[in-house]
């Protein structure tokens, strides 16, 4: 007995969040469908123009603006944004640079170098 091999699918959130984009923004045949695991690795490969340009532009999820303002998705919720922004959005508030945003890129910088150094910390106790 042979088994045939079936190619593993996915919601369309799943995919958008491996992609980096926001759902709401992709197109309807995006949303409505599923995404095989091939069908995901080719939009990754070779992006059609409707993926470069919400990458480009947005607007983009909650992780990706944390990451563009260099800060958590908790800090984004802490500054009082919740809904997804596009890129000239996130823009204009890195020009603003508002004291909330200044407090949580300290946050976060720290953050970054406490995780360093328990890394180095586990490094030398292994080594």
């Amino acid at each position: 007995m042979t088994s045939q091999k079936t190619s593993q699918t996915m919601k369309p959130a799943t995919a958008a969040k491996k992609l980096g984009v926001y759902l709401e923004a992709t197109p309807a045949e995006f949303q409505e469908g599923v995404v095989s695991r091939d069908e995901l690795n080719a939009l990754q490969a070779d992006p059609p123009e409707w993926l470069r340009e919400l990458r480009r532009t947005g607007p983009h999820p909650r992780p990706v603006v944390a990451a563009k303002l260099a800060i958590s998705i908790s800090g984004l919720a802490r500054g009082g944004i919740t809904e997804p922004l596009t890129t000239e959005q996130i823009e204009e508030l890195k020009a603003e640079d508002p004291e909330w945003l200044r407090r949580e890129r300290e946050i976060q910088a720290e953050v970054r170098k406490e995780t360093a150094r328990v890394k180095e910390k586990d490094r030398r106790a292994d080594g």
